[in-house]
């Protein structure tokens, strides 16, 4: 199943990171709305893997192994380059740090419910919150690269609170889902 077209598209979207990676290393305003190209790139293909494989009946092992790590190394890697070169400096990192623990705490609390077979679906509340993190990371990519009609780094800014809140709130809600199943043991 490695040759699906959900699996290329999740696979295309781990091979774009180190690409983007590079490209956010250049604080030039051509290299911003390249970044943001690749960026969207590999948000859409999020969509469209996921998609792709309920519509064609192709969810395979290796897609739902694979799509969780490529979404959490998009995400953590935006946010980490974002911090270095200060894009997000200041308060604007506590929204990035939220939204990469609970990243951290889902996965882990994922691999121990897969442990005993329980499965943990991923909520409306998060898609949300995941469509409003992409956007916000998108808008902080550009930064002050954006038209000076928009205030892309303040909208990115306040979009990062926003799916921060929506981050804890989905965190929460799966550690309670998950805390029954351990203490029940």
């Amino acid at each position: 199943m490695l040759t699906s077209l959900p699996n290329l598209l999740t696979l295309l979207r781990i091979f774009i990171i180190p690409v983007l990676v590079g490209v956010l290393y250049f604080d030039h305003t051509m290299a911003r709305w390249i970044a943001l190209g690749l960026y969207s790139v590999a948000c859409i293909t999020d969509y469209f893997d996921g998609y792709l494989a309920r519509h064609f009946n192709e969810v395979s092992p290796l897609g739902r192994f694979l799509d969780p790590i490529a979404d959490k190394l998009l995400v953590a890697a935006v946010i980490l380059m974002l911090s270095g070169d200060e894009r997000i400096s200041g308060l604007v990192l506590l929204p990035g740090l939220v939204i990469l623990c609970r990243e951290i705490m889902v996965s882990g609390l994922r691999e121990y419910l897969a442990e005993i077979r329980v499965p943990l679906p991923v909520s409306k509340l998060a898609k949300w919150k995941t469509v409003i993190q992409m956007l916000a990371l998108g808008f902080l990519i550009v930064g002050n690269a954006g038209p000076e009609i928009l205030p892309t780094r303040l909208i990115g800014e306040v979009g990062i609170w926003a799916a921060a809140l929506l981050t804890f709130i989905t965190g929460y809600d799966y550690l309670q889902r998950g805390l029954k199943h351990m203490l029940a043991e």
